[in-house]
């Protein structure tokens, strides 16, 4: 039964919204909280949040899952909450600016598509040209003049490796044993990407606020485990069993967009000339990766589907 067209635009307003915003909260919640730590504490509580939403609606047996299944669940968690938003937000608290930061994380999908070419699963000719379009977008993004005066070019490497590490684990999610239902597999993501997240920021030396925290740091962290963590991803889910994928992918250059325009309009943040080419070439090339995905494959599980969601 195909979903009324209301329902589903309000669920894609949803993600092309909550999830372009991520970027700008997460520049407000690292002004003085600890990137990582807090992070941990985002993901913890989401999945508590998750968690119980599964245990009153499904019970108990929805959690059943080998221990196998469990362990690749937290790795892939890792690899996504740790490596991909953990660097965001390094990164962000290192003042990169959350417009750039959301083009650069716009790569993802580029990236999965040059992992499958690795494992021998060859890409259609316009998704290889919409690749080769979208690294060239990305290093015009990574000039010196793209980047406003006093951003490091460490800052937006990270948000590079950060995107890496989520497409690796977006790639191996759709490859290793994972529990049967779709949200408990988040779940069991979510509690290993939190206890990551806990770790390493307790081992480079975060520890509690010193100073006064600004209320808008408070206020955006809730944003960000209700509105980010919940509420959009519910969204997403719905939107994998009800809607075309190709029409459902479009977040992907969508939230780029809706980021800069917050980040320049709430954030005061620079927008450059040369970032605003850089920036449409990779939402083009984006675009062109997955329409042509999009229209190759049908729309899959939810479990697969979860390969393309946003790395914040």
């Amino acid at each position: 039964m195909v979903a009324p067209a209301w329902q589903t635009w309000t669920a894609l307003s949803l993600v092309y919204v909550v999830w372009g915003s991520t970027y700008l909260a997460i520049a407000f919640v690292v002004d003085g909280l600890p990137p990582l730590l807090t992070a941990a504490a985002r993901f913890a509580l989401a999945g508590l949040l998750l968690a119980g939403w599964v245990l009153v609606r499904r019970g108990r047996a929805a959690f059943r899952a080998s221990r196998r299944a469990w362990l690749n669940a937290a790795a892939v968690g890792v690899l996504l909450l740790l490596g991909g938003n953990g660097f965001v937000m390094l990164a962000e608290d290192r003042e990169l600016p959350s417009g750039l930061a959301a083009l650069l994380v716009a790569a993802v999908p580029l990236f999965v598509v040059a992992l499958r070419w690795a494992a021998h699963d060859r890409p259609a000719p316009t998704t290889l040209l919409g690749v080769g379009l979208g690294f060239a977008g990305l290093a015009v993004l990574l000039l010196p003049g793209a980047r406003p005066s006093g951003v490091p070019a460490l800052a937006a490497g990270m948000v590079l490796l950060a995107s890496a590490l989520w497409s690796v684990g977006s790639f191996l999610a759709g490859r290793w044993e994972m529990p049967g239902d779709g949200l408990v597999t988040v779940i069991g993501e979510m509690t290993g990407g939190a206890a990551g997240l806990l770790v390493t920021g307790l081992l480079i030396g975060e520890g509690a606020p010193s100073g006064h925290v600004p209320a808008s740091a408070w206020w955006a962290f809730g944003y960000l485990v209700v509105l980010g963590s919940v509420v959009a991803f519910t969204a997403y889910s719905w939107l994998l069993g009800n809607a075309p994928l190709s029409q459902v992918s479009t977040y992907a250059y969508v939230n780029p967009v809706v980021a800069v325009a917050l980040g320049a309009a709430l954030n005061d943040e620079d927008v450059t000339a040369v970032a605003v080419v850089g920036g449409l070439i990779t939402v083009v090339a984006v675009a062109v990766v997955v329409s042509e995905e999009g229209r190759r494959r049908y729309v899959p599980t939810e479990r697969q589907g979860r390969l393309r969601s946003s790395a914040t």
